[in-house]
């Protein structure tokens, strides 16, 4: 896996006898083309660290005694967001973490990672929640993918019911474990990748939603902050390695389906032109996003009537995908 991982992360740049940028004294190893840095391992891996705590500073994400609910998937992010959060305990000792794991129950794919984020948890000694969709929706994703298409559901992806479904799935788990918020592993690409879908189906109220903090809308949603929301996936990726935390690489077998990943080609495919891109559009939709919520401000959530959660409307999305599989 980390040969494979290295080859496909490290710019292919000349880097004989290179030295650190940041220290001058250690052999660079990583170029960072949108700024022009050349690091050496542990210099790249302190950058990120510190790069997170400044976004956690900025954005005003924690508060000295918050009890964080980390999102843990078992894939390079979000392991990689709890190593660096677990760390951070040294400077926030009223700060406690527990992590969650929504297991969608998807057939030979998701035990593996548990079993990779219990593994760490128990290394950084984090308490682990795990819930599944089989508990909270009676079915799991591959049950209801079999039988949304029995009934003829074919207009939607199984990420469009996973995407719906695990949203509210973390939410539970962390009210579950009594937690003041749950970070994410959403990365710089996740956050572009994002906004563009939203812009592509024309979802102008959901481009407002979807920020470093979220805003405490209703009180049974549990407030969600993106600590790696500055950080590119492939340094996300890389950290892992340099700190040789395991991580679940292979591909859920249903990411084919979604138009993120056309999204996603598109990106890299003009990050690769025009180092910087990813940044650029992040950086643009922040500063649109304030004329948006004015101009996007609605009525506030109203209450589900068939399963009591917080809705836009009168039946909320998660029920109304159920009905498809009931």
């Amino acid at each position: 896996m980390w040969h494979r991982l290295f080859t496909l992360i490290i710019n292919p740049v000349t880097m004989d006898a290179e030295l650190c940028t940041a220290c001058k004294t250690r052999e660079a190893f990583f170029s960072r083309q949108y700024s022009g840095e050349k690091l050496c391992k542990r210099c790249f891996a302190a950058s990120i660290e510190t790069k997170v705590r400044a976004t956690i500073t900025r954005h005003h994400m924690l508060k000295f005694d918050d009890h964080l609910a980390v999102a843990v998937s078992g894939g390079k992010d979000s392991l990689s967001i709890l190593y660096i959060l677990a760390k951070l305990r040294k400077y926030r000792p009223k700060t406690t973490l527990t992590a969650v794991t929504v297991d969608e129950g998807i057939k030979d794919y998701r035990d593996e990672a548990l079993k990779i984020a219990s593994n760490l948890c128990k290394k950084l000694d984090v308490p682990h929640h795990i819930l599944s969709f089989k508990q909270l929706y009676g079915f799991t994703l591959n049950e209801m993918i079999t039988k949304a298409r029995q009934k003829g559901q074919t207009a939607l992806t199984a990420c469009a019911y996973c995407g719906v479904l695990r949203r509210r799935a973390i939410n539970e788990g962390a009210r579950q474990v009594h937690a003041d918020k749950v970070a994410t592993g959403h990365t710089l690409d996740d956050e572009v990748q994002t906004a563009l879908m939203n812009l592509f189906h024309g979802d102008i109220a959901r481009l407002a939603k979807e920020k470093p903090v979220t805003s405490e809308s209703h009180p049974l949603f549990v407030q969600k902050i993106k600590p790696f929301c500055e950080i590119p996936e492939r340094e996300s990726a890389l950290y892992a390695y340099v700190k040789k935390i395991a991580f679940q690489d292979t591909p859920c077998p249903y990411a084919g389906e979604a138009l993120r990943n056309d999204i996603r080609g598109m990106l890299n495919r003009m990050e690769q032109k025009h180092a910087g891109t990813k940044f650029t559009v992040f950086k643009a939709f922040e500063r649109l996003r304030p004329a948006i919520e004015e101009t996007e401000r609605k009525e506030g959530f109203r209450t589900c009537r068939e399963c009591g959660e917080p809705s836009a409307l009168d039946i909320c999305k998660t029920c109304e995908l159920l009905r498809h599989v009931r």
